[in-house]
């Protein structure tokens, strides 16, 4: 990570009332994917982190039992949670919660993890040590938007700010997956820096005769 978790929530904390408006077609693009990839049924809980201003979560909502919207900065949380009240839904939590310590009870039922645009802010071996921890919630489904590498990115003109962030290729992603034991059943080019991967855990048949 090349900021400490304190500045990162710092940064996105100052720019949360403009941060909705300050996104690119390739960041909406991203969270349509991931929401149309994450099709929770309706008596499903939803973990979403690194949640920002909930565009995942607050979509997601509506058809979800509840949605656990997990984020480092009070600021875009604050946001989040005025455009729930807006919206009138009341079965999104904005809470704190970091990728590798979501903050979320050890008997609390998890179904589906989103994270969209978040991820790329730790190192590869975070990145897999996440993952792990997303796969240990028990979900059976985690959806992944976020900037990754299908191949080098062009120096001159980066999706990314090299000074704040660190994308992993997309392989790294799709690998840290498979160790988890999951299977990856789609990933969209959105650009040629920017991935969803869509991983869905594979059964465990050993039991069974």
């Amino acid at each position: 990570m090349k900021k400490t978790v304190e500045e990162h929530a710092a940064r996105f904390s100052e720019k949360a009332a403009e941060y909705d408006d300050s996104k690119s077609d390739e960041y909406h693009a991203c969270a349509s994917l991931v929401i149309d990839y994450a099709v929770p049924d309706a008596d499903d809980v939803v973990l979403d982190l690194g949640a920002g201003t909930g565009a995942i979560a607050l979509a997601l909502a509506p058809d979800a039992e509840r949605v656990l919207a997990r984020d480092i900065s009070e600021g875009m949380m604050d946001e989040g949670r005025r455009k729930a009240e807006e919206r009138g839904l009341d079965n999104v939590e904005f809470a704190y919660g970091e990728f590798r310590d979501p903050e979320v009870a050890p008997d609390q039922r998890v179904d589906v993890v989103t994270s969209n645009f978040a991820l790329h802010h730790l190192s590869d071996d975070e990145k897999r040590e996440a993952i792990r921890v997303m796969a240990d919630t028990g979900a059976r489904r985690i959806v992944l938007g976020d900037v990754a590498f299908f191949e080098d990115p062009d120096p001159d003109a980066p999706f990314y700010g090299p000074e704040v962030d660190d994308p992993a290729t997309v392989g790294t992603l799709v690998e840290a997956f498979t160790a988890e034991g999951f299977a990856v059943t789609a990933v969209e080019r959105v650009h040629d820096q920017v991935a969803v991967i869509v991983a869905e855990r594979l059964d465990d048949d050993s039991d069974e005769e």
